[in-house]
Parts: C-alpha cells; structure tokens; sequence
C-alpha cells in the first residue's frame, strides 16, 4: 500500500520559500505563487511570519488585492500594515470592500486618519459608512451589511424573479430576501430555495416564513454568534428600535467572530494579547501588566507566609510541604475557572443552573480532597515519620480544594459583573485565593497543634 501523502496547503509552500528552507526563490516566484492563492491563504502566511519578512510578502502583494486581505487578517497585523499605509492609497484599498469590513478597518484608525478617509469618499459611501460607524463592534449593528434585497409582500413571485434577474448578481450568501411594509418594517423572509420551486403565480405574503425573529441591532455579537450556531443560520436580517429593516448579518461575519472570542480566552487564561510573531519590545509591553499584578498576588502570599514564620522557624518541614497544599489547590481551582469560562461563553451558565454546578464542584473537589490527602498524607508519613504534619496536610488540602471550588465559580461571575473578563483575570484572582487559603490552613493548624 502506498503512503499517503500529507495534503500540502499554498501557503506552507511560500512560507517555506520565504524562511528560506526550500531553493532561494525570486519576488517574481513569490508573486507566481501568491497569484495562486485566496485572500485567506495569503493572510494565514503573513500572520506566520516574523516582521521582516511580513514586510516583505506584503510589499510584492498587488494593491488591488490587499483589501481583501487585510480585511481577513487579525486586528493587531491589520493595524501594523495600515499604520504604514497613506490616507489615498487606503482609501483605495477599502473600496470594494464590503461595508462591515470596511467599517471594522476605520474603527481600528485614530480619528483623525478616520475623518480623512471618509473626506475622501462619495457622500453616498461616506452616509454609508457614518451611519454603520455609530454602532458598537461587538454588536449586531457593528456585524451587520446593508446590501440587503427586500420585497413587499404585495407583489408576485414572477415580479420579484424579474426584479432579481435585473440585479445581475446576488449579494454573497444570499440564502433569503426579506419582506417589507411600505414604510420599510421587516414583515419575514423568503427563502431562495422557495422561490426557484413556486409557482410563479404565487404572491410573496402566501410564501413569505414570519416565524424566525430579525435581529436587534444592539443585540451583542456573542448573542449573534449563538443564535446562528442553535438555528443553522446562513443569514439573518437585523432591524433598528423602530423595527426597520436595516441590514443583515451572514455566517462568514459571525465565524470571525467565533474565532476571535475563542483566541481571546485562549490567550486570556495567559494574560496576553499579542500577535504571534510581534516583535520583543512589544510582546514584553503588552505581557507586563498582568505580569506585574501576578507580583503583587505573589508578595500577598507571602505576606501571608509570614505570618506564621515563628511556626516555620521551628518546625522547617513545613516550609518544605507547604507548596504542595497551595499547588494542589491552585490546578483545582484552574479546572473549576475553565469549566465556568467555557459555560459562560457558551451562555450555558445562568441564575438558575449556577447553584447545581456550584455543589457538583463542591462534591468533586470533597472526593478528590480526600482521595489525594490520604495519598499526601501517606507520603509524608513515610517521609518525615510525624503523625501529626500528616494529619494536618490532609486536613488542609480539604480545605484548599474546597475553597478552590467556590472560587473558581464566584471569581468569575463577580468579575463579569464588574464588566471584568474573567478569561484574563480569573486565573491571576483564583491562584491568589487558593494560594492564600492554602498557606493561611496549613500553617494555621500547624500553629494551633504544633507549637
């Protein structure tokens, strides 16, 4: 049987020839490759790569195709490469881009530079634009397109086919066009496939779907991203407070905003945001806050340490166990926050579940509590040969996985309520408390039965 070969993408193939690990190719063969490749390949390649030769590759990429592919990179390389663009040459840039990638690039601009490119546009763009600029990213409004087709539900299926046909070309993902009342208030949806089966005859209001509800358009871009995802939405119409019909939203928007909520906590559990490949200085910028607060949590914890250093002074195999109980109970906690993270994200966590997740990690972290300290304990018996440390070592590890369950649940739903994510600063809060509360139960007894 022959071996199968792995499927090669283009984009690890210019990469190789950019870093240099295939034959030294020339820009005319870099731009026979990229002249190969989609929008998507080309801005996986430039986010893989260090600075300079980020530079590089987008320096040989053709003007006419760079708004395509800087509305397809992440926001932190799209800034970097726009920072370095003139107002007229971004201007060209943008304008065949749809209107929310459009808009998510000017957000991203001082306002100076945003007031200069919208200078330049035509005042029906520049309306457009303004308009659409009023909304929240993270919002329906923020997500949404206005090149919408709508219909009024008087009119005939073969009047609207002719209406359709006179369009020449469909917006992308057009799965369904919306119907309206006279003054513009969104009424349903027809779906495309129900028009190429109809009958001609047929008028809109008797074909026309009214059950799925249009969108708010400060409804959150999380809420969107469910919605689509429960419903198997390719597209869903999004009305203002007057419910007005003012645009729609469609799968290729809320995928981006999927995988930019998923990086966000995946990096946040860390305390970064950073490119990949950002350079030293800024990679080191954007790590030090969190670093610096995880400093001051470390000096809270030994603040608490001291306390008990009569304790430690004469008896030294406390100093050496001590560890284990605030570790243990720092990976408990950690497991709890991502259980609670995850849920929250997903919208599966609310007021009236919280309290069963609540004890089920309580009875969890009881069984390993005692599992683990019989374990603990043992060791330490067979090490120190003391009763007494042993039996406290297991008393206090109870305790810190306990506690570990009560702050893994809490911690992150206090923070969110101080409009805090807790994906960033919810490991940083339950390892202090942990940390805390198992040095301050360990020594604590040690003190009562030992000195």
């Amino acid at each position: 049987m022959s071996d199968i070969v792995p499927h090669q993408f283009p984009s690890d193939e210019l990469l190789k020839s950019i870093n240099g690990k295939d034959v030294s190719s020339s820009l005319n063969q870099l731009k026979r490759m990229l002249a190969n490749m989609h929008a998507p390949e080309i801005a996986h390649s430039l986010e893989s790569l260090p600075p300079k030769e980020r530079k590089l590759l987008w320096s040989i990429i053709e003007i006419e195709d760079e708004g395509e592919i800087i509305s397809e990179l992440n926001d932190e390389i799209q800034q970097e490469l726009i920072a370095e663009i003139s107002t007229a040459e971004l201007i060209k840039i943008i304008e065949d881009l749809e209107l929310d990638e459009i808009v998510d690039i000017l957000q991203a601009l001082p306002d100076s530079k945003t007031q200069n490119v919208l200078s330049a546009m035509s005042m029906r763009d520049r309306q457009r634009i303004t308009e659409a600029l009023v909304y929240p990213e993270d919002s329906a409004g923020g997500l949404m397109n206005t090149d919408i087709i709508s219909v009024r539900p008087e009119h005939s299926l073969e009047v609207v086919m002719r209406y359709l046909r006179a369009q020449k070309e469909l917006p992308h993902n057009t799965d369904q066009i919306f119907v309206v009342s006279r003054e513009n208030k969104y009424l349903g949806s027809l779906p495309v496939s129900k028009i190429l089966v109809s009958e001609p005859t047929l008028n809109i209001r008797e074909l026309m779907e009214t059950a799925t509800q249009p969108l708010p358009v400060d409804m959150s871009d999380k809420d969107v991203a469910r919605l689509f995802e429960q419903n198997d939405w390719v597209s869903a119409p999004v009305v203002d407070e007057d419910f007005n019909l003012i645009g729609r939203i469609t799968i290729d928007d809320v995928v981006d905003v999927i995988r930019e909520d998923a990086d966000q906590n995946f990096l946040g559990m860390a305390g970064i945001a950073e490119d990949t490949f950002a350079a030293p200085a800024r990679a080191a910028r954007s790590r030090m806050l969190w670093l610096s607060i995880n400093l001051i949590t470390a000096f809270i914890a030994s603040l608490t340490i001291s306390l008990f250093q009569a304790t430690i002074d004469q008896i030294v195999y406390l100093a050496i166990l001590m560890p284990i109980v605030a570790s243990m109970g720092g990976v408990a906690a950690t497991q709890t926050l991502t259980i609670m993270i995850r849920g929250l994200t997903l919208q599966q966590i609310n007021s009236t579940n919280v309290n069963w997740l609540f004890k089920r990690e309580l009875a969890v972290s009881i069984v390993n509590g005692i599992l683990l300290s019989v374990l603990v304990g043992g060791i330490t018996y067979l090490w120190f040969h003391e009763i007494i440390i042993s039996v406290l070592i297991c008393v206090a590890m109870i305790i810190n996985l306990m506690s570990s369950a009560v702050a893994g649940i809490f911690i992150p739903i206090i923070l969110r309520k101080f409009n805090q994510d807790p994906a960033i600063a919810g490991s940083v809060v339950v390892t202090t408390v942990t940390d805390v509360i198992g040095f301050f139960s360990f020594l604590g007894l040690a003190t009562i039965f030992l000195t």
